[in-house]
Order: structure tokens, then C-alpha cells, then sequence
């Protein structure tokens, strides 16, 4: 074997001479690029048919990498407290009023003693209200750009540990801890979604299909992944 470089639906993938005769092994390293070890008795043809039939792990464990973070900072509901709302920290204010909501009030987010017990369920509906707002002004523009047409407005809501999600059917959902990042970000996790209505895997054709739309979205999903580590997911003490 004399390829350094394999080229596989799209694909670039390094490949480093090594290992056991006859044996080759495809790894996704932390910055999401794939590195392929092969022995130098297996020939090219053969490397292309082992990527080929590991199509669905490669773009199962790329999406994995877009997910959320697995040990999410802890919050304490005290005055003072702060919470990221598209990337600016606003304290927490316990406040004495009627009222039965989370607001935002002169920078300050405010939660009525009342609901004090129940407080990170307050600002979670608070988080997903306003998210579907921000969100409901920019998908237009955006969904042309990418000319989807998603089903209804876009959800706020928890999706788990992922960023957002998207179904065959055009339905498009972001989690709501997505709205403390800032708003290139949001954006980034919004064209994403989007996308998977046209491309729904992680391959070179979705890639493709994001850059074009947004030609920064590397340095976008890059500073996702390191900020992504400091995003509130609703657990407090």
C-alpha cells in the first residue's frame, strides 16, 4: 500500500501504516477528524470497503461529538445567582410579587418567592419562551438560505443530550439550554438542525450543504464545543 490519503464518499482520511498484518483500524479524534491505521499488506480496495461498511458509525459518533456536554455546571437559587441568556449573565433576583412567571426586569432575572421551590422548571419555561421567540425571528431567513421548509415553528424544548434534533417530517426541535450561548452560536445550532431536513446524516453532502450557508460554521462548531462545557442543564442544590 502506497496511499497516505483515502478517499471515500467525500471523505479525506489520513491513513498511517501500522498495526498487525492483514488488520486495519478507524478511529474519530477529539477534533472530530478521522485517522485510519492499516498494516501495509492490505490494499486500497480493501481500505475503501472497510470505511464504506463503517458509514453509519463514522456519522453516528461525528453526531455524538455535536452533543451537549456530559458534566454541566450546578447552579444555587440565591439572590445573585447568574444565568447566560444568549451570552450575556444576568443575576438572579428573588423577588415578593403575585406574579407567576420568570421575567427579565432591568438585567436582572427575576423569580417570585412563590415559586421558589420549583425554580429551575421557572426558568426553564423561561428559557423556552424566550428561546422560541429569538428563534421564530431568525429561521426564515435561514430555512431559504437553505430552501427547507420546517413543519410549524421551531420547538424550544428538552432534547436531551443533544443540542437539537430534526425528523424526516420537517419537524425541528433546540433545546432550550442552547439559548445561554450567544447568538452566533444559537444561530449555528439552528442551521444545523435545518439542514439534517436535507441531509440527515453527519456525511461530506451535510457539510457541504451547512458550509455554503454559513461559510464560518468550523470556527462556529469549534467555539460550541468549548463553551458548550459551562451550560446550565437545570441542576441546582
Amino acid at each position: 500500500m502506497t496511499i497516505s490519503t483515502l478517499e471515500v464518499d467525500g471523505m479525506s482520511i489520513p491513513v498511517q501504516i501500522g498495526g498487525r498484518p492483514r488488520a486495519a483500524k478507524l478511529t474519530i479524534e477529539r477534533d472530530g477528524s478521522l485517522q485510519l491505521v492499516a498494516a501495509a499488506d492490505v490494499r486500497p480496495e480493501e481500505l475503501r470497503l472497510f470505511v464504506d461498511a463503517k458509514r453509519e458509525w463514522i456519522y453516528r459518533k461525528l453526531a455524538e461529538k455535536e452533543a451537549l456536554p456530559y458534566d454541566p455546571p450546578v447552579k444555587q437559587i440565591v439572590n445573585g445567582e447568574g444565568f447566560l441568556y444568549l451570552g450575556r449573565n444576568h443575576q438572579l433576583r428573588i423577588i415578593e410579587t403575585d406574579r407567576s412567571e420568570v421575567l427579565l426586569d432591568h438585567g436582572r432575572l427575576t423569580l417570585p418567592r412563590n415559586l421558589r421551590a420549583e425554580a429551575p422548571e421557572a426558568i426553564i419555561a423561561w428559557y423556552r419562551k424566550c428561546g422560541e421567540s429569538w428563534l421564530r425571528s431568525h429561521t426564515g431567513l435561514w430555512a431559504k438560505r437553505l430552501e427547507v421548509e420546517p413543519v410549524g415553528q421551531v420547538e424550544v424544548t428538552d432534547v436531551g443530550h443533544r443540542w437539537g434534533a430534526a425528523t424526516a417530517a420537517g419537524r425541528v426541535r433546540i433545546h432550550w439550554a442552547t439559548m445561554q450561548l450567544r447568538p452566533l452560536l444559537v444561530e449555528y445550532v439552528l442551521v444545523h438542525e435545518l439542514a439534517h431536513l436535507r441531509e440527515p446524516h453527519h456525511g461530506p453532502a451535510f457539510w457541504r450543504l451547512l458550509g455554503r450557508a454559513m461559510p464560518d460554521c468550523q470556527d462556529r462548531k469549534s467555539e460550541l464545543a468549548q463553551v458548550g462545557q459551562r451550560i446550565w442543564l437545570g441542576q441546582v442544590v
